[in-house]
């Protein structure tokens, strides 16, 4: 981890974030986005913090060794990090949508929500 990076999450940065499991981080990532979509018509610079928000915890999903093992895995947040680039910042050329990135990081909100035994 790069200590001279300004992090929003400064304690996830710290190591936090490799204490929670692979299913709590992609839900905490989908807040962000759900956020970013929210805001992105009311308030663009919140908007804009929050997917950078998401982006930075991606990054740390990436960092995390227990994400480093599984290839596959590995391969999916890299192509999820490029298509939420896309959708906020570029020409959606994936086609995503505000509904798209919602079904996606539900699955992984629910599954957190397993875990926890809810």
């Amino acid at each position: 981890m790069n200590q001279s990076l300004n992090y929003q999450h400064k304690e996830l940065a710290a190591g936090r974030w490799r204490e929670f499991s692979f299913f709590k981080q992609m839900g905490n990532i989908g807040s962000e986005v759900s956020r970013a979509l929210s805001w992105r018509e009311k308030d663009p610079t919140t908007a804009r913090n929050s997917v950078n928000g998401a982006l930075e915890l991606l990054d740390l999903t990436l960092e995390d060794p227990k994400n480093q093992t599984r290839r596959s895995r590995a391969k999916e947040l890299w192509r999820i990090r490029e298509a939420i680039v896309d959708f906020f910042y570029f020409d959606n050329q994936y086609g995503s949508s505000p509904e798209t990135w919602r079904e996606y990081f539900d699955a992984f909100a629910y599954a957190a929500a397993l875990e926890r035994g809810y």
